[in-house]
């Protein structure tokens, strides 16, 4: 199978499969998802999910936020993972929003990326979930889902997975691509022990094809 051959498979199965993919942090504005991105760095969704219910009621919009004390929104973060960094990142963030955007999330990666606490995965993310913009945002799972798949090949950082996916991707569906490779590595292509019995991309997977004969004998025990 070629890398075209590969890609094609993939898609067409996701598109089958899970047609209306989307991201698992409840949100109800731009803003919102921002601060549950934000959160959500090297934390479930599920734990942001518990937590961004309290930081709207008393923070509805950035320009609460941004008057927000350390001390005042702590509390709020304490149990999300990282929490000073998170709490500070939320202020400023807000406070950027309101002083430089007029209070309004921007929905380009360049000017997302000057906010506090916003990388060029969670710019990403922005800018696909809200706006369908083919932007890839790479995580830990779409990062471990593509190298084993074989969708990347020799990646070693983020952004270069970025850039290989984006090359046979197309554009149309990127945004939704992302969301497929994300909930494939939470769910079935997991870190540890990749659930390869439950997966429908056996065809076209590398890691099954090398591990063939380890997967079967898990299977018969």
């Amino acid at each position: 199978m070629t890398r075209k051959e590969r890609f094609q498979f993939v898609l067409e199965y996701f598109s089958k499969h899970n047609p209306d993919a989307e991201t698992e942090l409840i949100y109800d504005s731009p803003y919102q998802l921002l601060v549950a991105v934000i959160l959500s760095a090297q934390c479930t969704d599920k734990r942001v999910n518990m937590t961004t219910p309290a930081i709207f009621e008393r923070y509805p919009d950035p320009g609460s936020l941004a008057r927000a004390s350390f001390d005042q929104l702590f509390p709020l973060v304490r149990s999300i993972s990282y929490p000073n960094n998170k709490t500070k990142h939320l202020i400023g963030m807000a406070r950027m929003l309101v002083e430089k955007f007029h209070g309004e999330v921007p929905l380009t990666v360049d000017e997302l990326i000057q906010l506090p606490g916003v990388g060029r995965k969670t710019a990403n993310v922005i800018t696909s979930v809200v706006d369908n913009q083919p932007n890839m945002a790479v995580d830990t799972h779409v990062f471990r889902v593509s190298a084993r798949i074989g969708l990347t090949l020799n990646a070693r950082t983020p952004l270069a997975a970025e850039k290989q996916l984006l090359r046979f991707i197309p554009r149309d569906l990127v945004h939704i691509a992302h969301h497929w490779l994300i909930l494939h590595g939470r769910y079935i292509c997991v870190a540890r022990t990749p659930k390869c019995e439950q997966c429908g991309l056996r065809p076209a997977c590398k890691y099954y094809a090398k591990n063939l004969k380890t997967i079967v004998e898990k299977i018969k025990e």
